[in-house]
Parts: C-alpha cells; structure tokens; sequence
C-alpha cells in the first residue's frame, strides 16, 4: 500500500531530524585534554572544558534543558533568574503593542495612499527613503528621546511593522478592479461605504500578507532589541546565557524563539486564508 503524500512527508521531516541529530552528536570533539595544570578554581569553573571536551552540548543535553525549561516555565528566582514562559510572554508583549499601532497606523494610510494617486506621488519618496533603514538603527534615537528602554524596544517593533503593510495595504487597494469601482459608482454607493464593502474585501489578502511579513520581521528585531536594552525578555535570556557561557540555554533559546515566530505565522496564515476569495 502507498503512503500518501502527507504521511511521506513526516517520515522524511522526522528521519532528517535524526539525522540531524546524529551528525551534530558525530561532530561533537571527545574530552582529550587535562585540568591538571590548571589552578583548580578556573578549572572548576569551566567544567568539563577544562578536561578539553567542546562547550558545544549534544542533542540529548539541549533536549534536557528544552524538557526542564517546559515543565517550570514560569518561576522567578529574580531580575536575572527568570522562567523561559516568563521571558517569551514580555517579548510577545512588547511585540503585539508595537505591531498593534503599526496596524492601526499603516492600514489607514496604505488606504489613503492606494486611493489617491496624489499622495501615492508625494509620500512614495519619505517611504522609500524610510523603508530600507535598519530598526535598530532607530535604537539609539529612541532610547535618547523616549528615556525608557521598554518603549524604545515597543517604537522599534512598530517602525519596523509599518512599512511591509503600508505599502502591501497601497499595493492591495491600488489593484482593486475597475470594474467593481465603476460598479459601486453607478449604483451611487458612497465612498465610505465602497471602503468597507469593495476595496477592503478586495483588497483583504494582499493587507494579511503585509500583516504577516511585518510579524515576522517584528519578532526577528524584538531578540536583537532586547539585547541591547536588557531586562526582560528572552533577547534579554539569550544575551545573559552567552554571558553565563550556558550554549545549552542559548540553542535551547533559538528553539522556543523558531517555535513562537512559526506559531504567529501560523496565526495569521490562518487569518488570511479565512479573507481569501476566489473570483
């Protein structure tokens, strides 16, 4: 009996895996080395790497801690001793405010732009100029203006938001069929009404795919954001288990921040496909 497409497709993600797992636990260099002439304290400190093994951890070990972080995700031992659910929940925080007024800013604008060819003339150059600048860029004049490094990571989440869905709402409403303008013109529908029942349905999949472009680049910036600014937040973990020499936290950092950028994909995937239309 053949397998179907989709159950192949898990037989392969889940051998690719093992791989994966395999060669990285291959490449791993064996202990050769010795403490022995080395003052006891450091070597205390550096642990197995004074023997001469990698400070690099196998899959088995980074999979321990992902478990350990899983199971106590939100215990607070202090400032710099926080649960793994405790610093995702700031940073998905500080990532929803800062793409929420970036909704409520962009769409409004991107509508006003795709509408009137006037201001699509006159502000297509700010956007383009404005566009190409790095977020982080904004880091230091935010910080300096603003004086509270919350803020300043919530300002940089929304600047970098607002272009990918200023300019996808512009594109979206932009190409909205002529003939369902002139439609709603000869039926003297009025132009506030045409907005909400013409353009916007029509327009609806390119905004969500704008949407779902600036999600993923606001939580790309928030790790880096966070890193500078310290505190909270698992930008915040990441940088104070580099600091702890802790690689085992550090990898499984990456997994829960690939985890949590898939499942926001997948939240608004699922927003879009529900606005897609056939014609």
């Amino acid at each position: 009996m053949s397998m179907s497409l989709q159950s192949r497709a898990i037989v392969l993600s889940i051998a690719s895996f093992f791989a994966f797992a395999g060669l990285w636990q291959l490449l791993l260099p064996a202990g050769t080395g010795s403490a022995a002439d080395m003052d006891p304290a450091y070597a205390a400190l550096m642990g197995a790497t004074a023997k001469g093994a990698s400070a690099m951890p196998g899959p088995l070990e980074v999979g321990k801690q992902i478990w350990e972080h899983v199971l106590n995700p939100f215990y607070d031992a202090g400032p710099n001793d926080k649960g793994i659910g405790i610093q995702l929940g700031y940073s998905i925080l500080r990532v929803l405010v800062g793409f929420g007024f970036a909704v409520v800013v962009a769409i409004p604008l991107g509508f006003l732009i795709g509408m009137s060819p006037l201001f699509y003339k006159a502000l297509d150059p700010f956007i383009q100029i404005m566009k190409p600048v790095s977020p982080l860029a904004w880091m230091p004049l935010a910080l300096y203006t603003i004086k509270d490094s919350i803020i300043s990571s919530v300002f940089v989440i929304f600047i970098c938001s607002v272009w990918p869905m200023l300019t996808n709402t512009a594109f979206g409403v932009a190409s909205v069929r002529k003939e369902w303008l002139n439609v709603a013109k000869t039926l003297e529908v009025g132009h506030l009404r045409t907005a909400f029942r013409v353009i916007l349905p029509a327009a609806a999949p390119t905004i969500m795919t704008g949407m779902r472009i600036s999600v993923g680049i606001a939580w790309l910036v928030i790790v880096a954001a966070e890193m500078l600014v310290g505190g909270t937040g698992i930008g915040y973990f990441v940088w104070n288990e580099w600091n702890n020499l802790s690689i085992t936290n550090v990898i499984a950092a990456i997994f829960f921040i690939g985890l949590i950028g898939m499942v926001l994909d997948l939240m608004l995937s699922y927003l879009a496909r529900l606005v897609t239309y056939t014609e």
